[in-house]
């Protein structure tokens, strides 16, 4: 089956970046980016109340936007559709890079990955954020065959949406887990590269809108 490439413009990725723990002999290891704090993580994810001028213009979060993630974020099994659905909407919606490490190869978190996990979790259930839809959208590199990475990539968004709903209680509708295994690689110039191994974490819709 010939899989789509969703274009989602970097800017409005929220990316956490799924590093193994193990590296082929001879690999190199990316440079460990800086663990952000509940407070960052937040102040990223918060919707903006007022346009800045310095700010990057989004367009708005429609009445179709919301309906389409309402039916999506109660959907067990995300079709193909429904995933380049979330991917659009997603190009609208605020976000940050956060890196969280997996075992090689594997959907079970290291124990490197708690603490930056624990401080999402804090931030999602702050007064600024409780409530809203948060989308998970897990991302492979280049390696191995497109269905073993598609299955990959959902494995991982499953376990830190488990993560999230088991730890911090937030509701299981209220995190969409999606998987885009290899079809939309961060280091297209480098497929194997570290940093394409990621799960995207983007504010879908805050309490308010999603209630309407």
């Amino acid at each position: 089956m010939t899989r789509q490439l969703l274009p989602l413009p970097l800017a409005a990725t929220l990316a956490l970046v799924l590093l193994a723990t193990g590296f082929a002999p001879g690999a190199t290891s990316p440079a460990e980016a800086a663990e952000l704090s509940a407070k960052q993580i937040v102040d990223g994810l918060k919707a903006p109340r007022t346009r800045s001028l310095g700010a990057q213009e989004r367009p708005a979060l429609s009445a179709d936007d919301l309906a389409t993630l309402n039916r999506i974020r109660r959907t067990r099994s995300l079709s193909s559709a429904d995933r380049a659905e979330m991917a659009e909407i997603a190009g609208k919606r605020p976000s940050i890079d956060l890196q969280i490490y997996f075992d090689f190869d594997s959907a079970d978190l290291s124990s490197k990955a708690e603490p930056q996990l624990n401080s999402l979790g804090q931030a999602l259930t702050s007064p600024e954020l409780a409530g809203s839809v948060i989308m998970l959208g897990g991302h492979t590199d280049a390696k191995g065959s497109d269905s073993y990475n598609q299955s990959l990539s959902e494995r991982r968004a499953e376990t830190v949406k488990r993560f999230l709903t088991e730890r911090y209680k937030i509701p299981a509708d209220n995190l969409v887990a999606a998987g885009y295994g290899e079809a939309r690689l961060k280091n297209k110039a480098n497929p194997d590269a570290a940093e394409n191994r990621r799960v995207e974490i983007i504010n879908m819709a805050t309490k308010e809108q999603a209630a309407r």
